[in-house]
């Protein structure tokens, strides 16, 4: 992944590492769940399928979030490989977090969109290798309910724990070695979602 500072980016867009039938998204758990997650490849019976979870297709996104896997609670970083139809399904079928006058007719149709819907998006500044705001926006993927348990149980390919790359490129910056620390990220390239109208993209 770059800045991507030569181009114009567009202020909504998701940027991922993918595949023709994979995407990779990026989760970070304390190590009693991120540990057996990788181990096995699926996530264990501690991970609460219940509840609301956020996946973010930007590496440095992720590592903004979880302060290069030095946060409580968020010691450990999985890059999870989803299948595209899951993804796809889940950016169909979500609705903004916030209510957006261009977007919605009205705030009582976001409301009750929110309430229904099994995934909601909120896009926040993408980041650099410092992890200083960028101008333009970055994808965070909401999954409640039915959306949460399909990608638990039958949207996850592969799960990878990246720790020990998160913890070398933090060491490459801290040492004032950016382009190797560069070198070592994740490659991200626009993913093909399509129109995201109803998401504000």
């Amino acid at each position: 992944m770059s800045d991507m500072t030569t181009a114009p980016v567009p202020r909504h867009q998701i940027r991922a590492s993918h595949t023709a039938d994979t995407i990779t998204v990026y989760q970070a758990y304390h190590p009693r769940i991120g540990v057996p997650a990788a181990l096995e490849g699926r996530f264990p019976p501690a991970w609460k399928r219940e509840r609301m979870t956020w996946v973010k297709p930007s590496f440095l996104w992720m590592m903004y979030r979880c302060g290069w896997a030095t946060k409580a609670d968020q010691e450990t970083v999985l890059a999870v490989e989803i299948t595209r139809t899951g993804f796809d399904r889940a950016l169909r079928d979500a609705c903004l977090s916030h209510y957006v006058p261009a977007v919605h007719p009205d705030r009582a149709d976001w409301q009750r969109t929110l309430r229904t819907a099994p995934a909601r998006v909120q896009w926040d500044p993408e980041r650099d290798l410092h992890l200083n705001p960028l101008p333009y926006r970055s994808l965070q993927l909401g999954l409640a309910g039915e959306a949460s348990r399909a990608y638990a149980d039958e949207w996850t390919v592969a799960i990878r724990d990246v720790t020990p790359l998160v913890r070398e490129i933090h060491g490459l910056l801290r040492s004032g070695a950016p382009e190797a620390a560069r070198a070592l990220l994740p490659q991200e390239v626009p993913y093909p979602a399509g129109p995201l109208e109803h998401l504000g993209g």
